[in-house]
C-alpha cells in the first residue's frame, strides 16, 4: 500500500521549499529585468556570481528574521506582503551597504529602484502562488488517530493548532468510554485498510498513554499497514516535530524514556564555541548598552525615577544561586506586598519600563552575567528561587532545567506566550526541554534569529 491521501509537504519541506523558490524568483527576475532593459548593476554570469551568492544569503536571514518562514503566518497574505516589504527593504540595503563582493553602484540610480522593485514583485509573485496552491486543502495531510476517548480531543487540537495544513479526518477509540464527536468520523478498528482507501488517509498517529491501550488484532492490523508503506507515527514524536517542544502533560512517568539528552550538553567542541559565542555576544552588547545608556539615563530621569539598576537572586545551573542584574522597569516598591509574577499589563511597569521591556533593553546588563559565566545568551529563562520551589512541586520534571545555564534569550523566550499561570509555566518548561534535546549550534543560531524578530516587532515582556 502507498500512501493515498495525496500530496503533502512536511514542514521541513515547505519551510526548504520556500526559502528556494525565495531566492530563485528574486534571482530569475532580476535576470530578466537586467537583460530587457540592459542594467549594469545586477549581472547574474561567470564573472558576477559571487553577487548572487550574497544576495541570497541576506535575503535568507532576514526573511527568517521577518517571519517569512513562520508557516501559521506565511499562509497569510496581508501578514506576507508586509514581511516581504520589511524583508526586500532591508536587504536591499544592507547589500548596497555592502563594500566587497557587490556591484558598484550605478550611474543611474534609478537601476536601484527598479532593483528594489524587482525584489518585492518577485517574493509577492511566489507567495501569493504559494498561498493559492500549495496552501490550499489539497495538500493537506489527512490523519487517522489512535487514541484513548480521554485524551482524543486534546490531541486532535494540539496537532491541528500546530499545522494549518494537518487534519485529523477520524479516530479509533481504544477506550472504554464512548467519544462522541460532530467533527471526526469514528473509525471500525477491524477494517483499517479499507478505511485508509475511503478517507485518502495519509498517515496513522498511534496517542495512547498506556501501551495494554493497543489490543493484539489492532497491533497485527498497524504491522501490516506499515508493510505496505503507510506512515504510522507515536504522538509524542508528531507533537515534538510539529510544536518544536517536549509533550511533559502527556509522556508522564515514561519521561526518560523519550527523553535523550543532546550530546552538544557534553560535547567539548560545542561548549567551547557556545562559550566563545557567549562572549562575543555579550561584548557587543554591552558595547551597544554603552552607547545608548545616555538616552536609557534620560528617560529613567523622566519616565521611571528612581534606581537604573536592580539585582535579584534566580537559580542557575545544577541549582546554584546567583545575583543577575538588569535594569528597573517597575515602580520602586513593585514587591512592597511579597514576590509575584509580573503580569500582561501590570501596572507596576513603568511607561518607561515597558519599552525597556518592549525592546528587551533591560536585559542588556545580564551580559555581566553571562562574562561572569553565570548566564549564558541562550537557555532557559531564570527564574527566582521561591518560584521554583512553588513550580517543581507542581510541575513533573521542572529542575531539569538547571542542567543548563540559564540563558538572556531562549527557545522558551522566543516561543512561548506572556503568562504567569501554571499552564504557562508547563508550556515554558516544554520549550526549554526541547532546547536541552536539540541543543545544537543549529537551534542556538534560529533563537538568535527569533530573538530578532522579538525586538523587531516589539514583542519582549
Amino acid at each position: 500500500m502507498t500512501q493515498k491521501g495525496g500530496i503533502h509537504f512536511e514542514i521541513s519541506e515547505r519551510k526548504i521549499l520556500l526559502r528556494i523558490f525565495d531566492i530563485v524568483s528574486v534571482l530569475a527576475l532580476l535576470y530578466a529585468i537586467g537583460e530587457v532593459f540592459d542594467f549594469d548593476y545586477f549581472k547574474i554570469n561567470a564573472q558576477h556570481w559571487v553577487w548572487s551568492i550574497v544576495l541570497a544569503v541576506y535575503l535568507t536571514v532576514f526573511a527568517t528574521i521577518f517571519e517569512l518562514y513562520d508557516l501559521q503566518k506565511a499562509s497569510k497574505l496581508d501578514i506576507v506582503v508586509q514581511n516581504i516589504i520589511l524583508t526586500a527593504s532591508v536587504t536591499v540595503l544592507f547589500y548596497l551597504l555592502t563594500p566587497f563582493y557587490t556591484p558598484t553602484l550605478p550611474e543611474n540610480r534609478l537601476q536601484i529602484v527598479y532593483f528594489f522593485l524587482a525584489i518585492n514583485v518577485a517574493l509577492f509573485l511566489w507567495r501569493y502562488a504559494y498561498i493559492t496552491f500549495i496552501s490550499a486543502p489539497r495538500f493537506f495531510k489527512h490523519i487517522m488517530l489512535i487514541g484513548n476517548s480521554e485524551e482524543i480531543e486534546s490531541v486532535v487540537t494540539s496537532l491541528e493548532k500546530s499545522d494549518p495544513n494537518y487534519r485529523v479526518i477520524g479516530y479509533v477509540n481504544t477506550g472504554n468510554k464512548p467519544y462522541q464527536t460532530q467533527k471526526l468520523i469514528e473509525f471500525d478498528n477491524e477494517s483499517l485498510s479499507e478505511t485508509i482507501k475511503k478517507h485518502a488517509i495519509s498517515e496513522i498517529v498511534v496517542a495512547l498513554s498506556k501501551s495494554e491501550e493497543m489490543t493484539i488484532p489492532l497491533n497485527n492490523q498497524l504491522i501490516r499497514l506499515l508493510e505496505k508503506g503507510m506512515p504510522i507515527k507515536e504522538y509524542t514524536h508528531v507533537y515534538e516535530d510539529l510544536n518544536r517542544k517536549v509533550p511533559v502533560q502527556f509522556i508522564a512517568d515514561d519521561f526518560y524514556r523519550y527523553f535523550p539528552f543532546s550530546r552538544s550538553n557534553q560535547n567539548k567542541l560545542y561548549l567551547f564555541f557556545h562559550r566563545l559565542m557567549d562572549l562575543i555576544i555579550s561584548v557587543i552588547g554591552l558595547l551597544f548598552g554603552v552607547l545608548i545608556f545616555p538616552f536609557i539615563v534620560i528617560g529613567n530621569v523622566l519616565a521611571n525615577k528612581g534606581p537604573l539598576f536592580y539585582k535579584q537572586e534566580r537559580v542557575g545551573k545544577n541549582g546554584e544561586h546567583f545575583k543577575i542584574v538588569k535594569l528597573r522597569s517597575m515602580v520602586t516598591d513593585a514587591e512592597k506586598d511579597g514576590a509575584q509574577y509580573a503580569k500582561k499589563k501590570d501596572t507596576r511597569v513603568t511607561y518607561f519600563g515597558n519599552f525597556l521591556r518592549r525592546t528587551r533593553i533591560d536585559e542588556i546588563p545580564q551580559f555581566i552575567n553571562v562574562i561572569k559565566g553565570e548566564m549564558s545568551v541562550i537557555g532557559p529563562r531564570p527564574e527566582r528561587p521561591i518560584f521554583v520551589e512553588s513550580l517543581s512541586e507542581q510541575i513533573p520534571f521542572y529542575e531539569i532545567r538547571h542542567l543548563v545555564k540559564p540563558g538572556v534569550t531562549g527557545w522558551a523566550q522566543v516561543n512561548a506566550k506572556y503568562g504567569m499561570t501554571q499552564e504557562d509555566a508547563m508550556e515554558k518548561l516544554q520549550y526549554d526541554l526541547y532546547y536541552i534535546k536539540r541543543r545544537s549550534f543549529f537551534l542556538d543560531t534560529k533563537i538568535i534569529l527569533k530573538t530578532l524578530s522579538t525586538i523587531i516587532f516589539f514583542r519582549g515582556q
